[in-house]
């Protein structure tokens, strides 16, 4: 038990020579301490998962994970080693600020791969749905350059074929205005095959070989416009065959997918926010406590320690000056005077 304590009392990066002189002090950094652990488990947890995303690799992304966790550790030992306290709430919440803010962008980074990992079984039929809306894209576009000029092709048969029925039209009407000038029933009201009845036949005969020539015409037309349409559908279905379903399951992906079922689904978008507040939550705890705890007697023993060290330093100063003093008495006053600047120049930096 005494090996866990000291343990979680190093995590807490106290100093454990000061805190053994201070029991009272041992369980409220025993929870500062177990807290930095687990934030620190929690990121190679995360750091693991995210990179077996990436490179699909259990080892490596262990090997990731420890360095990632050990970093996320480190840094929040830093974070609450470095507070102070000296009895000035105000003053302390504000130095401790952009301790609090970079501990919630920890968080954070922490929290969504887990996330990820919560939620994977919803992500997973999102990933599908991503997938062949990805294919479905991809057949868009291939068709996209295809059937403008298709249609292109399209109309000009059917602008052909439409020149043939006109054509066929005209000529059918002729030679129903001939035949009703031969009957009696249209034109001159005359039974007779007269001249007036050559000349409408003449027109009908002309119509006919004018229809005729535009059938031999257009069909040739007509067979090479369709070549190229069945040369370009051809094209168009190899191009699609040859469309692969590429694997949607990459950390963007899955984050992608989370997003959308996050805004599709109250009850998801609501875990998502609980989730990220937990981790928020749990990576400022340490702050926190160190803020709202009062001053302790650990806190005075260490600004006693610190406080030596300034004491020591202030009288290595002393006596180095009053040994150059001593040593540059002989000196002419200008010199002493230089130096004296140049040595209190270096003091007040």
């Amino acid at each position: 038990m005494q090996k866990l304590v000291a343990f979680f009392w190093f995590c807490s990066g106290a100093d454990t020579e000061i805190l053994n002189k201070c029991r009272t002090e041992t369980a409220k950094y025993v929870g500062i301490g177990a807290t930095v652990f687990f934030t620190g488990v929690f990121a190679f947890l995360s750091a693991t998962y995210a990179l077996y995303t990436v490179f699909d690799n259990v080892l490596s992304a262990i090997i990731f994970g420890v360095v990632w966790g050990l970093m996320i550790f480190n840094l929040d030992r830093f974070i609450v080693s470095s507070m102070r306290k000296e009895g000035r709430p105000r003053r302390e919440f504000a130095m401790a600020i952009p301790r609090i803010i970079l501990a919630i962008l920890i968080s954070v980074v922490i929290a969504r791969p887990l996330e990820l990992k919560i939620f994977e079984k919803e992500i997973a039929p999102e990933l599908v749905l991503m997938e062949q809306e990805k294919y479905a894209e991809q057949e868009r576009e291939v068709m996209e350059r295809f059937v403008p000029y298709q249609d292109s092709l399209r109309s000009q048969v059917s602008v052909l074929k439409d020149e043939i029925a006109a054509q066929a039209g005209r000529r059918d009407e002729l030679v129903r205005i001939a035949q009703e000038e031969a009957d009696g029933t249209g034109g001159s009201m005359r039974r007779n095959l007269g001249p007036i009845y050559k000349v409408k036949k003449a027109d009908a005969d002309k119509a006919e070989q004018e229809l005729a020539d535009l059938r031999i015409r257009n069909a040739e037309r007509i067979q090479f416009v369709e070549a190229l349409l069945a040369g370009s559908i051809q094209a168009m279905n190899r191009e699609l065959g040859a469309l692969k379903r590429s694997s949607v399951d990459g950390p963007a992906a899955r984050m992608e997918a989370l997003s959308r079922i996050t805004s599709n689904s109250d009850a998801i978008l609501w875990a998502h926010w609980f989730i990220m507040l937990l981790f928020i939550a749990v990576e400022t705890a340490p702050v926190f406590v160190k803020l709202i705890s009062p001053k302790g007697p650990y806190d005075n023993l260490l600004r006693i320690a610190e406080h030596g060290f300034v004491v020591e330093e202030t009288e290595t100063t002393a006596r180095a000056n009053a040994e150059s003093k001593s040593r540059t008495s002989n000196l002419p006053e200008h010199e002493r005077n230089y130096i004296q600047n140049r040595l209190d120049a270096e003091l007040n930096k």
